[in-house]
């Protein structure tokens, strides 16, 4: 029983692009106070939220919790050391191949894997989210919606959808969509003035710094793109947003230059993440592990651990389970509290049909690290293989009180709720779900027939109270 989300239809895009009454199809609500001009810090987060509602909907992520949970500890080691005042920040992980990242108001950031895939380094990989939280943190965005002679709903509206357009699509259904004569109006207000994006370089490079970079990193990752642009590659997606010309590189680069050299030491995880996102991508992972083995002579340390790990990754894919098991564990005697070796321990015994080992090791990697998401929702998945439902539902219902917003954990529960016989709380994992994609008319329904089916009175008062909640938001946001 699924119900993810699908990517947003072209059909939908004529919704975004069309008239402030198709964008409020969507379910944008209304912002402040339009007439006053002046859109305030709780206003956009607000407003984010709704935003990051909508556009989790119609977003495909990529359901790799390891990789969630790094990007989101490096947003906040970077945060810490930047401008950005009020921290609550919630994140999106987007399964696409393309190079861009993008902050929304209200401390939305999202990144698609494919900036792995790009970035030669940590710093690099960095210097695109520290970019991202210098708008944030001088709220260029509000900043250009009050500049404009037209600071209304219909304004932030499409400003909101354009970004979810940004999200959601790509490729090149997202450049015929952004060639429609609609679309370019949009298109224009996502792209920031040239003293938007010089601000963010240079604060994004003072963040970098702060957090341990080298600052000469966002330089680095803006040739990158640029190479790709050159040698006749369509442009990054990220460029589209933020234009970037040799002017903005070198100026970049003469900014880092004020600094003092950072030799940042490669970090392992960031080696892994992009091993666990590259097969993960990739077609043929027996060419993958070929290409490590050929390779390794000339790798040494971190370089050489991950080289490992992905062929390991790779040897899961293509069935050698035993052989993968000896491929890791060299890296386990070296690292045995490392969490994502221990993951990737679990996960080969998953794939092996070994639940009792991969329960066995999780367990203990959740003694060392007690509410660890990655390890929390992969023992929640072994423990579902293992037809252990009501273990696996009683995992993710105490974890849901440490991510209430997780969509997979609520499509994860209520799998497990109605493998357990527990037909009131698949209703309630559904119900949940929708609210944190902004569908409360599915959600009021899925509470509904969760209440039709309830009967202890703490439980009904639970219910109720959560359709309270949406009865308010709509009240609040919608009218």
């Amino acid at each position: 029983m699924s119900f993810k989300p699908k990517l947003l239809s072209l059909a939908c895009l004529t919704l975004l692009l069309g008239s402030y009454g198709a964008s409020a199809q969507v379910n944008l609500p209304v912002l402040g106070n339009a007439v006053s001009g002046t859109i305030s810090t709780q206003d956009e987060y607000e407003y984010g939220r709704e935003f990051f509602r909508s556009v989790r909907k119609q977003t495909p992520t990529l359901n790799d919790p390891l990789v969630a949970q790094y990007i989101t500890s490096l947003t906040y080691k970077l945060a810490v050391n930047s401008e950005l005042t009020d921290r609550r920040l919630d994140f999106i992980l987007i399964d696409s191949q393309e190079l861009n990242a993008f902050a929304a108001p209200g401390g939305i950031v999202g990144v698609n894997a494919g900036l792995f895939l790009n970035a030669a380094n940590e710093g690099q990989f960095a210097s695109v989210l520290a970019h991202e939280l210098a708008h944030l943190s001088q709220r260029h965005y509000a900043r250009q919606l009050e500049d404009s002679r037209n600071n209304t709903l219909p304004t932030i509206a499409s400003l909101l959808a354009g970004l979810a357009i940004a999200a959601t699509v790509g490729g090149e259904a997202g450049q015929a969509a952004v060639m429609a004569t609609q679309a370019r109006g949009i298109d224009n207000q996502l792209r920031f003035s040239r003293s938007h994006e010089s601000e963010a370089d240079r604060i994004g490079i003072r963040t970098l710094y702060n957090a341990g970079f080298n600052p000469e990193d966002m330089a680095g990752m803006f040739e990158v793109m640029m190479r790709s642009r050159n040698f006749g590659e369509r442009p990054p997606e990220f460029m589209s947003t933020h234009p970037l010309d040799e002017t903005r590189i070198a100026d970049s680069r003469n900014r880092a230059n004020t600094y003092s050299r950072v030799d940042h030491i490669q970090n392992p995880e960031f080696l892994v993440m992009r091993e666990r996102v590259r097969i993960h991508y990739a077609k043929k992972p027996e060419d993958e592990i070929l290409e490590r083995q050929r390779a390794l002579p000339q790798l040494n340390g971190a370089e050489a651990d991950a080289a490992i790990y992905g062929i390991a990754l790779a040897q899961i894919r293509t069935g050698q389970h035993l052989a993968a098991s000896e491929s890791l564990a060299p890296l386990l005697v070296k690292e045995p509290s490392r969490i994502s070796y221990r993951m990737l321990e679990a996960e080969i015994a998953m794939a092996a049909k070994d639940f009792k080992r991969a329960a066995s090791v999780l367990e203990a990697a959740l003694q060392l690290n007690p509410h660890n998401h990655a390890l929390t929702m992969t023992y929640a998945t072994v423990l579902a293989k293992a037809r252990r439902y009501k273990e696996a539902a009683t995992v993710l219902e105490q974890h849901s009180l440490e991510v209430p917003d997780d969509l997979q954990l609520w499509q994860d529960l209520s799998e497990v709720e109605g493998q357990a016989g527990n037909i009131a709380k698949v209703h309630q994992a559904r119900a949940e779900y929708f609210i944190a994609t902004g569908d409360f008319t599915h959600a009021k329904e899925q509470l509904n027939l969760a209440t039709d089916q309830e009967t202890d009175k703490l439980a009904l008062a639970k219910l109720r109270q959560r359709m309270d909640y949406i009865r308010n938001l709509e009240k609040k946001y919608y009218r």
